[in-house]
């Protein structure tokens, strides 16, 4: 076995490779690309007309850092409170157990609709693919959805275990979302586009703004294959175009 002062040694050598470098410059990148999530949420909130707007958020974590800052008549927030003691949510329980009770009637209403569902929850593929279509079932016809984190900057930041902290990407973790936005982006009753700000706002709606993919170009999820086609396979565009799609259809 290898004293520690040896692995100390290895593990700084590492960490200041090419590799790592690149990784954190990518992340650092892509994390300070604006408009934040909460104001892309609150545009699309401040699109509908009516007095009272419903939002639903799926992983809050510390409300701080998006909840609080939504401009809605209603709010409700869904977390476990696995990564924030306080979890000071509507309903301290998995999405799974929410959209169960919830269609059940034994929460809020069966008949509830949203306007904006945000998701942030586990960032993992089968996970976020629930919450989509749970989320779709109590949404507004002319509702969004919202998904983060669907634009991983490296394949290390895409990886599956979000404790696995010994990659390039160290302790940032976007999980495989991008994959079940993918599968949206294929569903021709879905109109998709993902924002390129704040790691990637994945935007999911009936309403036919943008066309869906009508070519499977990645059966099997590789990722190698998302970096060559990014801005196809995620319909990857800037705020200013989606705001410009947005209003000119109203």
């Amino acid at each position: 076995m290898l004293p520690l002062r040896k692995i100390i040694k290895i593990s700084r050598k590492i960490c200041t490779s090419e590799t790592y470098k690149d990784a954190q410059k990518a992340f650092f990148i892509e994390s300070q690309k604006t408009p934040s999530r909460y104001e892309i949420i609150n545009f699309l909130l401040g699109k509908k007309q009516s007095e009272t707007t419903r939002y639903l958020e799926i992983g809050v974590r510390n409300p701080q850092a998006n909840f609080n800052r939504i401009n809605a008549t209603e709010k409700y927030g869904v977390d476990p409170g696995i990564e924030f003691e306080e979890n000071p949510v509507n309903f301290k329980m998995t999405s799974d157990a929410f959209f169960d009770q919830l269609k059940k009637g034994e929460v809020l209403s069966q008949d509830i609709k949203f306007d904006v569902v945000f998701i942030d929850g586990l960032h993992v593929s089968d996970q976020v693919e629930r919450d989509i279509y749970n989320s779709l079932t109590f949404l507004k016809e002319d509702g969004f959805i919202a998904i983060h984190d669907c634009n991983p900057p490296t394949e290390y930041h895409a990886r599956e275990d979000r404790l696995f902290q010994l990659s390039p990407a160290l302790k940032s973790w976007y999980g495989t979302a991008w994959k079940a936005f993918y599968k949206c982006r294929l569903d021709p009753a879905l109109s998709c586009c993902c924002i390129d700000s704040d790691c990637g706002v994945g935007i999911v709606t009936r309403e036919k703004y943008f066309s869906h993919l009508d070519t499977d170009i990645n059966p099997f999820f590789e990722f190698a294959i998302l970096e060559r086609t990014r801005k196809h396979s995620l319909n990857l565009i800037d705020f200013d175009e989606f705001q410009q799609v947005i209003n000119s259809q109203e």
